[in-house]
């Protein structure tokens, strides 16, 4: 069984889940780190040179080859789940959680960091609530959520190993 945690940029994915790899003793994989090695290109390289599209699609067989694998926790990029083919995939091998968190906290987390195509926007903070309504809807097919506004990272992964033990998933 895989561990897959999405949610929006910014949430704690990757690095909750390289700590709830360690602490699961599980092997850990980063879907956009994938694509990114794979193609050889940022994946802000990937939108501006061939456009989301095609970005999607990488990120599709990407999420079938993950997939396909055991023993993962696996940070998923954070639209994987706008597409019922991912979440179909992913559900295959897996349990999915839903990392959360306040659109502040995510403004305050991310607002260095260049590489987020989406939110190379005049107003980036109108951008993520504006696109974590959006995608709500989609966040709720996960199996389990987790607010992660006041946890460290550790705590984060922690309170995942809690909720799926409880859940007799672990």
């Amino acid at each position: 069984m895989n561990i897959v945690l999405v949610g929006f940029m910014g949430t704690g994915k990757t690095s909750s889940g390289k700590s709830l790899a360690k602490k699961l003793k599980m092997k850990f994989v980063d879907t956009d780190e994938e694509i990114e090695a794979k193609a050889g290109m940022k994946i802000g390289e990937i939108f501006e040179e061939f456009g989301e599209p095609r970005f999607r699609e990488l990120e599709r067989d990407e999420v079938k080859r993950v997939s396909a694998r055991d023993g993962f926790v696996v940070s998923a990029g954070g639209g994987v789940i706008l597409f019922e083919e991912n979440v179909r995939e992913l559900k295959k091998n897996g349990v999915i959680v839903c990392l959360r968190s306040t659109p502040e906290k995510i403004f305050e987390r991310i607002k260095h960091d260049s590489h987020r195509p989406l939110l190379n926007v005049s107003n980036p903070k109108e951008k993520i609530r504006e696109l974590l309504e959006k995608r709500e809807h989609f966040y709720a097919q996960a199996d389990y959520s987790l607010d992660t506004t006041r946890l460290s990272v550790d705590e984060a992964a922690d309170k995942i190993i809690e909720l799926l033990k409880k859940e007799k998933r672990l």
